[in-house]
């Protein structure tokens, strides 16, 4: 019957990115996929490791998925957490047959069939691949099948960013480019698999081809891809980082239509002494001005932003700071994370650790802020008819008719708000909707025919 694999992601999008790959190339040399893990003879865990909580949803499934392990089966730990804390995983979960790290995806079948003939590099007592060894699928593109509505496409891994609270690039490494011409070439397979929307994500997607010696590169790569897909619908941008917005990429975002007019820029922060510590751009009004720019261009531009709140050190001053920001970009959206003290991390011993009691008090602020603000932002929406991207059906709660859950240009996928229709439409449909009622998170629309 040969080979079948479970494969379990948990994070981000650039891990799924990374599992459906890992999928293609496990397709490719004859294994199937089973949604069951007791039917797999390989069971994979996609790991997260960018926060405590996250490391522990990750031992939770693995522990899980070893308890009800049989003879014969494998189960592998791959991604961030098997890079950054594979001594853990072994130590807490002795079930675990392989290590995977976030660069040696691309490797998963010879490691399988190493692990099966006992064969391999060993780590913490356990065959594993760790490391920043780059394979020449790095610059292929291995994903395919059918996409329906969007996709995302990885343009880069890794960060150069010194950010004092984040462990990433510990065990992301530094910034490693993907080839243009191999993201042109899966972007042209995405949309020919059905994608409408392409989301181009990275750590910091505006630093996308400063290592090819390109330190300006994404608006060449966005170019080139919609130049060579003019059958895609929509282009969107993700996790672009302060202070690396140029003006050829708001030309770019400008110039073209299908470019979504929807920008996230996680700032964390928005007084300059906290940002200072951060490690983060600090010049707060230089901020202002680019934004200001890019809605003088593009006045139907949506914001979305992520803050962290209860950094060591920071005063009510201080927050009151990020609270004037806030309310002076006035973005569409926010996402807000009490601070998290990571090990390895500047942050993790900065003195003045702020109570977690203030850091939720904080938190809670920011957010009823935000509420306010999201709900004018989305109520100034009722009246136009925008375009919306079908991704499902389901029931407004206490109500049995069906609805479609749709999205705009202005929210990106799983993060974002949803434009609610009273009928059924396809998943990856696209129409137009005007747009009936509006809730903090949520649009209330009709299709217009």
């Amino acid at each position: 019957m040969g080979t079948r694999y479970y494969l379990l992601t948990l994070g981000c999008p650039k891990n799924m990115v990374d599992s459906e790959a890992m999928a293609t190339l496990m397709s490719r040399a004859g294994y199937r996929g089973t949604a069951t893990p007791g039917e797999a003879d390989v069971m994979i865990v996609n790991t997260c490791g960018f926060l405590a909580a996250a490391e522990e949803e990750s031992l939770d499934a693995l522990k899980e998925l070893a308890c009800a392990k049989q003879d014969g089966q494998l189960l592998i730990a791959a991604g961030c957490m098997a890079q950054r804390s594979g001594q853990r995983i072994v130590r807490e979960v002795p079930g675990v047959d392989g290590l995977l790290g976030t660069r040696r995806w691309m490797e998963i079948v010879p490691f399988i069939r190493d692990l099966r003939g006992g064969k391999g590099q060993r780590a913490f007592g356990r065959y594993a691949l760790l490391g920043d060894s780059v394979h020449p699928l790095w610059g292929e593109s291995p994903r395919s099948g059918a996409v329906a509505g969007s996709a995302y496409l990885k343009i880069s891994d890794g960060c150069n960013a010194p950010c004092a609270f984040c462990s990433i690039p510990s065990f992301k490494g530094k910034l490693l480019s993907r080839p243009q011409d191999a993201l042109v070439a899966e972007a042209r397979a995405l949309v020919a698999g059905g994608a409408r929307e392409l989301i181009l994500i990275g750590q910091d997607t505006t630093d996308y081809g400063r290592d090819l010696g390109q330190p300006d590169g994404l608006p060449d790569l966005m170019r080139a891809i919609l130049h060579a897909v003019p059958d895609l619908r929509w282009l969107r941008l993700m996790y672009a980082y302060p202070g690396h917005i140029s003006q050829r990429l708001i030309e770019v975002m400008a110039s073209d239509p299908r470019v979504c007019h929807y920008l996230d820029i996680p700032f964390q922060h928005g007084h300059p002494a906290v940002l200072r510590r951060m490690f983060r751009p600090s010049d707060v009004d230089g901020q202002l001005q680019v934004l200001a720019q890019m809605r003088a261009a593009m006045p139907d531009m949506a914001f979305r932003s992520t803050f962290i709140v209860g950094l060591p050190g920071e005063t009510e001053q201080e927050f009151a700071g990020l609270m004037a920001f806030v309310q002076a970009i006035q973005f569409d959206k926010v996402g807000a994370f009490p601070f998290s003290a990571e090990p390895g991390t500047p942050a993790y011993a900065m003195p003045d650790q702020v109570p977690d009691a203030v850091k939720a008090e904080r938190y809670d602020r920011l957010m009823t802020l935000q509420q306010r603000i999201s709900l004018a932002r989305n109520q100034a929406q009722v009246g136009r008819t925008l375009e919306i991207l079908a991704e499902g059906s389901g029931e407004v709660s206490g109500k049995k008719e069906p609805v479609t859950l749709a999205r705009s240009y202005r929210d990106a996928p799983e993060v974002d708000g949803l434009v609610v229709l009273p009928e059924v439409l396809p998943a990856g449909t696209m129409a137009r909707a005007r747009i009936t009622g509006a809730m903090e998170y949520d649009l209330v629309g009709e299709r217009v025919t």
